[in-house]
């Protein structure tokens, strides 16, 4: 997807809603450098933003109605009320998918508000250079943008941590995807050149340094181009098997589990047992890598990676062919480590590799998919950016 430049959103804004908008609003994606299926676990994560996202250009607008428009989606705008029900349970139909990110956003900050400024009706234009479908969290760079729109335009008085939950909420409750605090998080809340220490119970982060580029070293994602679909039932299925593990084993949540030996003999159904491991072993993979990056050790991450992508290949079940064989081809063509990111079952991969070998690293993923016969990778420069903000 190649958004159009904010210059060229507001003039179609302008053109769409006959009024300059008040505002344009950036949201970045995310890639997650580690902690895969661990944040509705209560546990940690590590992720960084993109420099690519999510822009909207919005106007205020006071007859209690959200309209948003797609520079990419095209055709008739979408209108809503902002008080109603779950857009989940209103049966829009495929096409309209995408409008269900911000219409849900509106509703949630809307129920939120409690005398104060109501986070009310809104006229949007959405613009987007983020791949969706890749796993790069567009679905969550969508809502974080609206949501700060939103905010600012009706002066709802909404730190950022409580806007990314409440933007989760929107994709829980509105869309009905089960997803974890991560990707609104890591929207809202990272900073440039660093990742995000996230622990998903208690909310608290901190500023973790990724310094690539000092160690000679730079992280590349290539979107398999196998796109995915969060709300199909998998991703809902693997959350239902970790909460029923944490029931049995007596836990609030996987992340609780500090025996790892003594849960895996409680646990008899070997997929319950699969799946409690690799949360409780990424949650330490998260732990470990923080360590290494705050000891400025980039190059020692690689091997890390790597247990990650083994681990959600075979403890959790969510890769996917086109994943597996870009880490493969990427470490034999002498980069340090990668893995599959986002929820699984198609999307993207993030390699480590030496700044001098990225070349050879892209071309030998490009090789491999064109032996298969599957459709060309896509390649982004993994740089750790700044988090959602007003940019006009």
């Amino acid at each position: 997807m190649t958004g159009t430049g904010h210059g060229a959103l507001i003039t179609a804004f302008s053109e769409a809603y006959g009024r300059a908008p008040d505002g344009v609003w950036h949201a970045p994606g995310r890639v997650n450098l580690i902690g895969e299926h661990t944040d509705y676990n209560d546990g940690l994560v590590l992720p960084f933003a993109l420099p690519q996202g999510v822009t909207v250009a919005a106007a205020r607008r006071g007859d209690g109605v959200i309209e948003v428009r797609s520079a990419q989606a095209g055709g008739a705008p979408v209108t809503a009320p902002v008080a109603g029900g779950p857009v989940v349970s209103e049966g829009w139909p495929p096409d309209l998918a995408w409008a269900a990110y911000p219409v849900g956003v509106a509703r949630v900050l809307n129920a939120h508000a409690t005398g104060g400024p109501a986070a009310g009706g809104a006229s949007l234009m959405i613009d987007s250079d983020l791949p969706q479908g890749a796993g790069l969290a567009s679905s969550a760079a969508l809502e974080c943008a609206t949501a700060l729109a939103l905010r600012d335009l009706h002066g709802a008085g909404i730190e950022r941590a409580d806007l990314a939950r409440l933007a989760q909420r929107a994709e829980n409750e509105q869309v009905g995807v089960p997803c974890g605090p991560m990707d609104q998080s890591a929207s809202l809340l990272c900073t440039p050149g660093h990742a995000l220490m996230l622990d998903c119970r208690s909310g608290l982060s901190s500023q973790v340094p990724l310094a690539l580029a000092d160690a000679g070293l730079a992280l590349l994602v290539a979107d398999t181009r196998a796109d995915h679909a969060l709300a199909d039932g998998e991703y809902a299925r693997r959350r239902a098997e970790c909460e029923e593990a944490a029931a049995r084993l007596g836990v609030a949540a996987l992340r609780d589990v500090k025996d790892l030996a003594g849960a895996l003999g409680t646990l008899r159904d070997p997929v319950l047992r699969r799946r409690v491991q690799h949360v409780v072993t990424e949650n330490h993979r998260v732990e470990a890598v923080a360590g290494l990056l705050r000891a400025g050790a980039v190059a020692e991450l690689g091997s890390l990676l790597n247990a990650s992508h083994l681990s959600l290949r075979d403890q959790f079940q969510v890769s996917w062919p086109e994943a597996d064989a870009a880490v493969d081809a990427a470490v034999r063509a002498g980069a340090r480590g990668g893995r599959m990111v986002g929820g699984g079952f198609g999307g993207s991969v993030i390699v480590l590799t030496g700044a001098d070998r990225a070349g050879r690293v892209r071309d030998a993923i490009t090789a491999v998919y064109e032996g298969r016969d599957w459709a060309e990778p896509r390649f982004l420069d993994a740089t750790p950016s700044a988090g959602a903000r007003r940019i006009h």
